[in-house]
Protein backbone atom coordinates (compact mmCIF):
# COMPACT_ATOMS: atom_id res chain seq x y z
CA UNK A 1 0.00 0.00 0.00
CA UNK A 2 1.39 3.32 -1.16
CA UNK A 3 1.72 5.99 1.43
CA UNK A 4 1.65 9.68 0.34
CA UNK A 5 3.51 12.53 2.00
CA UNK A 6 0.44 14.67 2.66
CA UNK A 7 -1.51 11.68 4.47
CA UNK A 8 1.42 12.02 6.85
CA UNK A 9 1.65 15.16 7.30
CA UNK A 10 -2.78 14.90 7.77
CA UNK A 11 -2.66 12.31 10.36
CA UNK A 12 0.06 14.10 12.28
CA UNK A 13 -2.00 17.68 12.51
CA UNK A 14 -4.94 15.23 13.21
CA UNK A 15 -3.21 13.74 16.48
CA UNK A 16 -1.92 17.11 17.20
CA UNK A 17 -5.18 18.96 17.00
CA UNK A 18 -7.07 15.89 19.46
CA UNK A 19 -4.17 16.11 21.82
CA UNK A 20 -4.52 19.95 22.17
CA UNK A 21 -8.55 19.47 22.59
CA UNK A 22 -7.95 16.82 25.52
CA UNK A 23 -5.38 19.18 27.07
CA UNK A 24 -7.51 22.42 26.45
CA UNK A 25 -10.11 20.31 28.19
CA UNK A 26 -7.79 18.68 30.80
CA UNK A 27 -6.82 22.66 31.78
CA UNK A 28 -10.73 23.50 32.11
CA UNK A 29 -11.42 20.82 34.27
CA UNK A 30 -8.32 21.84 36.60
CA UNK A 31 -9.30 25.30 36.44
CA UNK A 32 -12.86 24.89 37.50
CA UNK A 33 -12.02 22.19 39.84
CA UNK A 34 -15.42 20.55 37.83
CA UNK A 35 -15.44 17.24 35.78
CA UNK A 36 -18.38 18.13 33.96
CA UNK A 37 -18.71 21.72 33.10
CA UNK A 38 -21.58 21.56 30.23
CA UNK A 39 -23.79 18.67 30.22
CA UNK A 40 -22.33 17.26 26.88
CA UNK A 41 -19.29 16.35 29.00
CA UNK A 42 -21.22 13.61 30.98
CA UNK A 43 -25.81 13.72 30.78
CA UNK A 44 -26.00 11.54 33.57
CA UNK A 45 -23.73 12.68 36.06
CA UNK A 46 -25.23 16.61 35.16
CA UNK A 47 -28.87 15.30 35.48
CA UNK A 48 -27.63 13.92 39.03
CA UNK A 49 -25.83 17.42 39.55
CA UNK A 50 -29.11 19.27 38.68
CA UNK A 51 -31.33 17.22 41.17
CA UNK A 52 -28.97 17.99 43.52
CA UNK A 53 -29.31 21.55 43.52
CA UNK A 54 -32.47 21.71 43.38
CA UNK A 55 -32.65 19.71 46.86
CA UNK A 56 -30.41 22.54 47.43
CA UNK A 57 -32.34 25.57 46.62
CA UNK A 58 -34.98 24.04 48.52
CA UNK A 59 -33.40 23.77 51.78
CA UNK A 60 -31.43 26.86 51.78
CA UNK A 61 -35.74 28.40 51.23
CA UNK A 62 -36.37 26.35 53.98
CA UNK A 63 -33.70 27.93 56.32
CA UNK A 64 -34.61 31.46 55.05
CA UNK A 65 -38.49 30.36 56.51
CA UNK A 66 -36.86 28.93 59.86
CA UNK A 67 -34.91 32.55 60.12
CA UNK A 68 -37.90 34.15 59.47
CA UNK A 69 -40.18 32.15 61.78
CA UNK A 70 -37.39 32.43 64.48
CA UNK A 71 -37.05 35.71 64.47
CA UNK A 72 -40.95 36.50 65.04
CA UNK A 73 -41.15 33.91 67.80
CA UNK A 74 -37.76 35.52 69.94
CA UNK A 75 -39.73 38.78 69.49
CA UNK A 76 -43.10 36.63 70.52
CA UNK A 77 -41.85 35.15 73.68
CA UNK A 78 -39.62 38.91 74.75
CA UNK A 79 -43.22 40.41 74.58
CA UNK A 80 -44.95 37.39 76.46
CA UNK A 81 -42.25 37.89 78.71
CA UNK A 82 -42.73 41.43 79.65
CA UNK A 83 -46.57 41.07 79.26
CA UNK A 84 -46.02 38.38 82.51
CA UNK A 85 -44.19 41.10 84.07
CA UNK A 86 -46.69 43.26 83.60
CA UNK A 87 -49.43 41.15 85.16
CA UNK A 88 -47.39 40.36 87.99
CA UNK A 89 -46.77 44.25 88.74
CA UNK A 90 -50.78 44.41 88.30
CA UNK A 91 -51.32 41.32 90.92
CA UNK A 92 -49.12 43.63 93.21
CA UNK A 93 -50.84 46.47 92.94
CA UNK A 94 -54.59 44.51 93.77
CA UNK A 95 -53.03 43.04 96.55
CA UNK A 96 -51.81 46.57 97.92
CA UNK A 97 -55.53 47.90 97.20
CA UNK A 98 -57.23 45.18 99.44
CA UNK A 99 -55.72 47.10 102.44
CA UNK A 100 -59.25 48.06 104.38
CA UNK A 101 -56.94 50.49 105.83
CA UNK A 102 -56.67 52.30 102.55
CA UNK A 103 -58.47 55.54 101.59
CA UNK A 104 -60.28 55.99 98.10
CA UNK A 105 -57.86 58.79 97.05
CA UNK A 106 -55.07 55.81 98.05
CA UNK A 107 -57.02 53.22 96.07
CA UNK A 108 -57.44 55.67 93.16
CA UNK A 109 -53.54 56.20 92.90
CA UNK A 110 -53.44 52.60 92.59
CA UNK A 111 -56.20 52.61 89.62
CA UNK A 112 -53.71 54.86 87.90
CA UNK A 113 -51.24 52.71 88.10
CA UNK A 114 -52.89 49.71 86.57
CA UNK A 115 -53.99 52.33 83.84
CA UNK A 116 -50.02 52.80 82.95
CA UNK A 117 -49.78 48.97 83.46
CA UNK A 118 -52.81 48.76 81.09
CA UNK A 119 -51.60 51.10 78.41
CA UNK A 120 -48.00 49.29 78.65
CA UNK A 121 -50.01 45.91 77.67
CA UNK A 122 -51.66 47.71 74.56
CA UNK A 123 -48.09 48.20 73.50
CA UNK A 124 -46.88 44.90 74.20
CA UNK A 125 -49.80 43.52 72.25
CA UNK A 126 -49.29 45.80 69.03
CA UNK A 127 -45.76 44.68 68.83
CA UNK A 128 -44.13 44.80 65.52
CA UNK A 129 -42.46 41.68 63.89
CA UNK A 130 -39.54 43.90 62.57
CA UNK A 131 -40.48 43.18 58.86
CA UNK A 132 -43.67 46.09 58.27
CA UNK A 133 -45.76 43.32 60.44
CA UNK A 134 -47.02 42.30 63.67
CA UNK A 135 -46.31 39.49 66.11
CA UNK A 136 -49.89 39.29 66.99
CA UNK A 137 -51.77 40.34 64.42
CA UNK A 138 -52.81 36.74 63.30
CA UNK A 139 -52.79 36.21 59.56
CA UNK A 140 -52.00 39.90 58.36
CA UNK A 141 -52.39 42.94 59.81
CA UNK A 142 -50.47 46.31 58.03
CA UNK A 143 -52.00 48.79 61.23
CA UNK A 144 -51.73 47.62 64.84
CA UNK A 145 -54.28 44.63 65.34
CA UNK A 146 -55.34 46.13 68.50
CA UNK A 147 -57.37 48.99 68.80
CA UNK A 148 -58.97 51.61 71.50
CA UNK A 149 -62.49 52.78 70.96
CA UNK A 150 -65.40 53.41 73.20
CA UNK A 151 -66.15 50.10 74.19
CA UNK A 152 -62.69 49.12 74.95
CA UNK A 153 -59.78 47.21 73.10
CA UNK A 154 -60.81 45.53 70.39
CA UNK A 155 -58.76 42.86 67.72
CA UNK A 156 -58.80 45.02 64.00
CA UNK A 157 -56.23 42.12 62.46
CA UNK A 158 -57.24 38.40 60.54
CA UNK A 159 -57.60 36.22 63.30
CA UNK A 160 -55.77 32.82 62.62
CA UNK A 161 -51.91 32.12 62.37
CA UNK A 162 -49.73 32.75 59.53
CA UNK A 163 -47.86 29.60 58.71
CA UNK A 164 -44.91 28.83 56.33
CA UNK A 165 -45.45 27.08 52.99
CA UNK A 166 -42.87 23.84 54.12
CA UNK A 167 -43.73 20.42 54.77
CA UNK A 168 -42.92 21.66 58.80
CA UNK A 169 -45.84 23.84 60.84
CA UNK A 170 -43.82 26.92 61.18
CA UNK A 171 -45.57 29.85 62.16
CA UNK A 172 -44.95 33.74 61.21
CA UNK A 173 -47.34 35.15 63.45
CA UNK A 174 -49.40 34.60 66.32
CA UNK A 175 -53.19 34.67 67.06
CA UNK A 176 -53.65 37.74 69.24
CA UNK A 177 -57.18 38.10 69.27
CA UNK A 178 -56.78 34.25 71.04
CA UNK A 179 -54.14 35.61 73.19
CA UNK A 180 -55.21 39.05 74.69
CA UNK A 181 -58.66 38.52 74.12
CA UNK A 182 -60.18 34.96 74.28
CA UNK A 183 -57.70 33.00 77.09
CA UNK A 184 -59.40 31.19 79.31
CA UNK A 185 -61.78 33.08 81.88
CA UNK A 186 -60.62 31.55 85.28
CA UNK A 187 -57.46 30.62 86.83
CA UNK A 188 -58.32 27.34 87.48
CA UNK A 189 -58.96 26.73 83.65
CA UNK A 190 -62.67 25.05 84.29
CA UNK A 191 -65.18 27.27 86.26
CA UNK A 192 -65.72 30.82 87.60
CA UNK A 193 -66.64 32.32 90.55
CA UNK A 194 -68.21 35.64 91.54
CA UNK A 195 -70.81 37.12 93.98
CA UNK A 196 -74.26 36.36 92.68
CA UNK A 197 -77.70 38.33 94.40
CA UNK A 198 -79.56 38.36 97.45
CA UNK A 199 -81.87 36.10 96.97
CA UNK A 200 -84.73 37.77 99.65
CA UNK A 201 -83.90 41.22 97.41
CA UNK A 202 -82.90 40.28 93.99
CA UNK A 203 -80.63 43.32 94.07
CA UNK A 204 -76.72 42.80 94.96
CA UNK A 205 -75.36 41.23 97.88
CA UNK A 206 -75.26 43.45 101.50
CA UNK A 207 -72.60 41.69 103.11
CA UNK A 208 -69.13 41.87 103.28
CA UNK A 209 -68.09 37.68 102.21
CA UNK A 210 -66.28 37.22 99.28
CA UNK A 211 -65.63 33.98 97.15
CA UNK A 212 -61.95 32.87 95.78
CA UNK A 213 -61.22 31.65 92.17
CA UNK A 214 -61.76 28.32 93.32
CA UNK A 215 -59.55 25.24 92.67
CA UNK A 216 -60.18 21.75 91.23
CA UNK A 217 -59.87 18.87 93.58
CA UNK A 218 -60.99 16.07 91.78
CA UNK A 219 -60.60 16.07 87.81
CA UNK A 220 -62.55 13.19 87.09
CA UNK A 221 -65.61 14.38 89.08
CA UNK A 222 -65.74 17.54 87.16
CA UNK A 223 -68.95 18.66 85.73
CA UNK A 224 -67.70 20.38 82.72
CA UNK A 225 -68.02 19.99 79.83
CA UNK A 226 -71.44 19.84 78.98
CA UNK A 227 -74.62 20.95 77.28
CA UNK A 228 -76.38 22.09 78.66
CA UNK A 229 -73.70 23.30 81.26
CA UNK A 230 -74.77 23.37 84.80
CA UNK A 231 -74.86 26.52 87.62
CA UNK A 232 -74.02 26.10 91.33
CA UNK A 233 -74.56 28.91 93.69
CA UNK A 234 -74.34 29.02 97.49
CA UNK A 235 -76.86 30.56 98.86
CA UNK A 236 -76.23 31.99 103.02
CA UNK A 237 -79.09 31.91 105.81
CA UNK A 238 -78.28 34.05 109.00
CA UNK A 239 -80.88 33.51 111.94
CA UNK A 240 -80.07 33.99 115.42
CA UNK A 241 -76.54 34.56 114.79
CA UNK A 242 -76.02 30.93 113.04
CA UNK A 243 -74.38 31.25 109.47
CA UNK A 244 -75.31 28.24 106.80
CA UNK A 245 -75.50 27.71 103.92
CA UNK A 246 -76.96 25.51 100.76
CA UNK A 247 -75.54 24.61 98.11
CA UNK A 248 -77.41 24.48 94.58
CA UNK A 249 -77.32 22.96 91.08
CA UNK A 250 -79.17 24.39 88.61
CA UNK A 251 -81.75 25.66 91.59
CA UNK A 252 -81.80 22.28 93.20
CA UNK A 253 -80.30 21.85 96.30
CA UNK A 254 -77.40 18.88 96.52
CA UNK A 255 -76.34 20.36 100.23
CA UNK A 256 -78.44 22.23 102.80
CA UNK A 257 -78.07 23.49 106.00
CA UNK A 258 -74.16 23.45 106.10
CA UNK A 259 -72.33 25.62 109.39
CA UNK A 260 -70.43 28.21 107.76
CA UNK A 261 -66.79 29.04 109.00
CA UNK A 262 -65.16 32.14 107.16
CA UNK A 263 -62.16 30.97 105.08
CA UNK A 264 -62.75 27.53 105.03
CA UNK A 265 -63.08 25.50 101.90
CA UNK A 266 -66.46 24.72 100.85
CA UNK A 267 -66.43 21.45 98.44
CA UNK A 268 -69.35 20.79 95.93
CA UNK A 269 -70.02 17.75 96.81
CA UNK A 270 -69.12 15.06 93.65
CA UNK A 271 -67.92 17.96 91.47
CA UNK A 272 -64.44 17.75 91.96
CA UNK A 273 -64.68 21.73 92.51
CA UNK A 274 -63.85 23.85 95.71
CA UNK A 275 -64.42 27.49 96.78
CA UNK A 276 -63.26 29.64 100.01
CA UNK A 277 -65.94 32.48 101.50
CA UNK A 278 -64.22 34.91 103.40
CA UNK A 279 -66.07 37.71 105.85
CA UNK A 280 -69.22 37.65 106.73
CA UNK A 281 -72.38 37.38 104.75
CA UNK A 282 -76.03 38.68 105.09
CA UNK A 283 -79.34 36.88 105.06
CA UNK A 284 -80.12 35.90 101.51
CA UNK A 285 -76.57 36.81 100.45
CA UNK A 286 -75.40 34.22 97.68
CA UNK A 287 -72.33 33.58 94.90
CA UNK A 288 -72.31 31.91 92.00
CA UNK A 289 -69.92 29.08 90.17
CA UNK A 290 -70.54 28.38 86.65
CA UNK A 291 -68.33 27.06 83.42
CA UNK A 292 -65.56 29.39 82.59
CA UNK A 293 -65.19 30.50 78.63
CA UNK A 294 -62.69 31.31 76.29
CA UNK A 295 -63.77 34.70 76.70
CA UNK A 296 -61.46 36.67 78.78
CA UNK A 297 -60.29 40.03 77.52
CA UNK A 298 -57.48 41.32 79.60
CA UNK A 299 -57.63 44.85 78.60
CA UNK A 300 -61.45 44.89 79.90
CA UNK A 301 -60.67 43.31 82.69
CA UNK A 302 -58.01 45.62 84.04
CA UNK A 303 -60.60 48.44 82.78
CA UNK A 304 -63.39 46.61 85.47
CA UNK A 305 -60.25 46.50 88.07
CA UNK A 306 -59.65 50.40 87.45
CA UNK A 307 -63.21 51.43 87.68
CA UNK A 308 -63.54 49.33 91.08
CA UNK A 309 -60.72 51.35 92.58
CA UNK A 310 -61.84 54.60 91.45
CA UNK A 311 -65.52 53.99 93.09
CA UNK A 312 -66.09 55.65 96.05
CA UNK A 313 -67.32 55.05 99.78
CA UNK A 314 -67.20 51.08 99.26
CA UNK A 315 -68.09 49.22 101.85
CA UNK A 316 -64.99 46.84 102.82
CA UNK A 317 -66.83 43.32 101.68
CA UNK A 318 -67.82 45.37 97.90
CA UNK A 319 -63.64 46.12 97.71
CA UNK A 320 -62.19 42.79 99.18
CA UNK A 321 -64.75 41.40 96.58
CA UNK A 322 -63.56 43.29 93.88
CA UNK A 323 -60.00 42.77 94.22
CA UNK A 324 -60.21 39.18 94.80
CA UNK A 325 -62.14 38.91 91.64
CA UNK A 326 -59.81 41.08 89.63
CA UNK A 327 -56.56 39.06 90.80
CA UNK A 328 -59.02 36.13 89.90
CA UNK A 329 -58.68 37.08 86.38
CA UNK A 330 -55.14 38.48 86.52
CA UNK A 331 -54.43 34.87 87.60
CA UNK A 332 -56.18 33.76 84.33
CA UNK A 333 -54.84 35.83 81.93
CA UNK A 334 -51.42 34.83 83.65
CA UNK A 335 -52.15 31.45 83.05
CA UNK A 336 -53.40 32.28 79.13
CA UNK A 337 -49.63 34.16 78.53
CA UNK A 338 -47.38 31.87 80.24
CA UNK A 339 -49.45 28.93 78.73
CA UNK A 340 -48.70 31.07 75.26
CA UNK A 341 -44.84 31.51 76.12
CA UNK A 342 -44.54 28.01 76.73
CA UNK A 343 -45.47 27.04 73.45
CA UNK A 344 -43.62 29.69 71.85
CA UNK A 345 -40.34 28.32 73.49
CA UNK A 346 -41.71 24.68 72.41
CA UNK A 347 -41.61 25.90 68.94
CA UNK A 348 -38.09 27.55 69.33
CA UNK A 349 -36.79 24.37 70.26
CA UNK A 350 -38.48 22.40 67.98
CA UNK A 351 -37.13 24.51 64.93
CA UNK A 352 -33.54 23.13 66.12
CA UNK A 353 -34.22 19.91 65.18
CA UNK A 354 -35.84 20.94 61.93
CA UNK A 355 -32.71 23.11 60.89
CA UNK A 356 -30.50 20.30 61.96
CA UNK A 357 -32.49 17.88 59.81
CA UNK A 358 -32.44 21.09 57.04
CA UNK A 359 -28.40 21.33 56.94
CA UNK A 360 -28.21 17.54 56.91
CA UNK A 361 -30.29 17.35 53.61
CA UNK A 362 -28.42 20.21 52.53
CA UNK A 363 -24.96 18.63 53.15
CA UNK A 364 -26.70 15.00 51.54
CA UNK A 365 -27.39 17.29 48.59
CA UNK A 366 -24.11 18.75 47.97
CA UNK A 367 -22.30 15.41 48.70
CA UNK A 368 -24.45 13.87 45.64
CA UNK A 369 -23.75 17.45 43.55
CA UNK A 370 -19.77 16.94 44.54
CA UNK A 371 -19.85 13.16 43.45
CA UNK A 372 -21.86 13.95 40.23
CA UNK A 373 -19.53 16.90 38.91
CA UNK A 374 -16.61 17.57 41.03
CA UNK A 375 -13.13 16.66 39.90
CA UNK A 376 -10.56 13.98 41.44
CA UNK A 377 -7.60 16.78 41.65
CA UNK A 378 -4.31 14.37 42.03
CA UNK A 379 -6.06 12.20 39.18
CA UNK A 380 -6.55 15.11 36.71
CA UNK A 381 -3.38 16.49 37.35
CA UNK A 382 -1.51 13.43 36.80
CA UNK A 383 -3.38 12.94 33.00
CA UNK A 384 -2.89 16.52 32.52
CA UNK A 385 0.58 16.18 32.70
CA UNK A 386 1.16 12.68 31.09
CA UNK A 387 -1.09 14.86 27.90
CA UNK A 388 1.37 17.09 28.15
CA UNK A 389 4.54 14.96 27.74
CA UNK A 390 2.50 13.42 25.03
CA UNK A 391 1.49 16.37 23.00
CA UNK A 392 5.04 17.61 23.28
CA UNK A 393 6.27 14.41 22.07
CA UNK A 394 3.55 14.69 19.04
CA UNK A 395 5.18 18.12 17.93
CA UNK A 396 8.34 16.58 17.98
CA UNK A 397 7.01 13.58 15.90
CA UNK A 398 5.32 16.24 13.66
CA UNK A 399 8.84 18.39 12.77
CA UNK A 400 10.51 15.32 12.34
CA UNK A 401 8.05 14.33 9.69
CA UNK A 402 8.18 17.68 7.84
CA UNK A 403 11.64 16.99 6.47
CA UNK A 404 11.28 13.60 5.18
CA UNK A 405 9.82 15.26 1.84
CA UNK A 406 11.91 14.19 -1.49
CA UNK A 407 12.45 18.04 -2.19
CA UNK A 408 14.37 18.37 1.30
CA UNK A 409 16.28 15.13 0.64
CA UNK A 410 17.47 17.19 -2.93
CA UNK A 411 17.98 20.08 -1.20
CA UNK A 412 20.32 18.74 1.43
Amino acid sequence: MRIASHHMYDASIKNLQSRQEKLASSQEQLSTGRRVNYASDDPTAAARAERALAAIARTEANQRTIDASRNVMNIAESALGNGIELLQSARETLIAAGNGSYSDGERQALAIKLKDIRDQLLAVANRPDGGGGFVFGGQGSSTPPFVETVDGVVFRGQSGETLSSTGERLNLSIDGDLIWLKGKSSANGVFNTGPGTNTLTGMANTGTAWITSGSVTVPSELPYPATPSPNYSINFTVSGGTVTYDILEDGNPIASGQPYESGKEIAIPGKGMAVAISGNPADGDSFAIGESNNDLNIFQSLDSMIASLQTKNQPGGAVQQAVNAGMAKVDAALTSLMSSRSAVGEQLNRMEGIESRNADQKLAAQTEQSNAVDLDEVAAISDFQNQMTGYQAALQSYASIQKLSLFNYINS
